[in-house]
């Protein structure tokens, strides 16, 4: 290859055409309103399987698929297989789905979640059609960009990702960072460098409880959520990695639903550090008395324990918890899972 434009017989450059939409996002729901458990989530992953290799898992209830290699060999375009995806989860695990096709993973996502439960929303790979989808979202779709850096936007008119696309480079990095500026240039465009990356090591990682009725106090939802740090911060020990952040997804009675993420102070596995946060998104979401159906806790921007920093406390009570939960560790090995809990949680399923 040279490495030069094709050329017309009139010696002009031909346009490269746009890119076909092969990507799909996949947010997986239960008909039943249901939350969607490990054992439903795993067949529902077997079976987007079915249609590509090129599956990457989004823990609790997401898949990203790359089909590019599969629209030849079923002979249907990336919205016929996802009609077909969704017809199949229907009838095999009861599960319905939202499904958002584009080019990469970034426009995916964000056309799965403009997609309303049991639809297929199609993002065209041409600039016009990716401008057209982006304009009107907020600055907060974007990955990366959490509540604080929504503000400082905010502050200087950049609400919407059109208007971030309509921003200088230099404009954007002066304000976020060179870093952060850049990669907000390029997402505000439709730009995505990100690949599907088929049986990735997990970068969330994901648990739930489900209440044996609408749950109208909150006191039971903290106590729900207790049991939920607990259980993820065994799994990160046991795994040897840190969370960065978490994200607490509330499921309501109405089968609506409510999310919050929040970064740490620092990478951490330690349970307590977690719990505060969680008791911090679930005050956040000013419930009352909502009446909660579900509480799911995901743990996000995982990374090796040994690459996680500690800011040393010299806390005497911070250390003697440490120990006791190290302790604590090596009894749930030996005994199961739930042979050392907090006493609060002594009637918690």
């Amino acid at each position: 290859m040279t490495g030069r434009s094709p050329q017309a017989s009139d010696g002009l450059p031909v346009p490269e055409a746009p890119p076909v939409p092969h990507v799909l996002h996949v947010r997986f729901r239960l008909s039943s309103g249901a939350t969607l458990g490990a054992d439903a989530y795993e067949r529902l992953l077997g079976l987007l399987s079915g249609f590509t290799p090129v599956v990457e898992a989004l823990p609790p209830d997401a898949a990203l698929a790359d089909v590019r290699g599969s629209l030849r060999y079923f002979g249907r375009d990336a919205a016929g297989l996802a009609l077909l995806l969704r017809v199949r989860a229907l009838a095999q695990c009861g599960a319905d789905c939202a499904i958002g096709i584009a080019a990469n993973p970034l426009l995916a996502r964000l056309a799965s979640r403009e997609a309303p439960l049991g639809a297929v929303r199609v993002v065209p790979g041409d600039p016009s059609a990716v401008a057209a989808f982006l304009g009107p979202l907020p600055s907060a779709a974007l990955s990366g960009v959490g509540p604080a850096t929504a503000k400082t936007l905010a502050t200087y008119g950049l609400v919407t990702i059109g208007r971030i696309a309509a921003t200088p480079l230099g404009t954007l990095q002066r304000i976020v960072g060179a870093s952060a500026g850049h990669r907000l240039y390029q997402q505000a465009r439709g730009v995505d460098p990100v690949r599907v990356t088929p049986n990735a090591p997990a970068r969330t990682l994901a648990a739930e409880h489900s209440f044996g009725r609408d749950e109208l106090d909150p006191v039971r939802h903290r106590r729900a959520l207790l049991a939920l740090t607990e259980e993820i911060g065994a799994r990160l020990r046991t795994g040897h990695q840190a969370a960065g952040a978490l994200t607490l997804t509330v499921h309501y009675a109405d089968r609506s639903t409510t999310a919050r993420t929040r970064a740490l102070a620092e990478p951490t596995a330690h349970s307590p550090a977690l719990t505060a946060l969680a008791y911090r998104l679930h005050a956040s979401l000013g419930l009352q008395r909502a009446r909660v159906r579900a509480v799911v806790l995901r743990a996000e921007g995982l990374i090796p324990a040994e690459l996680a920093f500690r800011q040393l406390a010299f806390d005497p009570a911070d250390d003697r918890a440490r120990r006791i939960e190290a302790v604590a560790d090596r009894a749930r090995a030996t005994f199961g899972p739930h042979a050392i809990r907090p006493a609060t949680l002594s009637d918690v399923a």
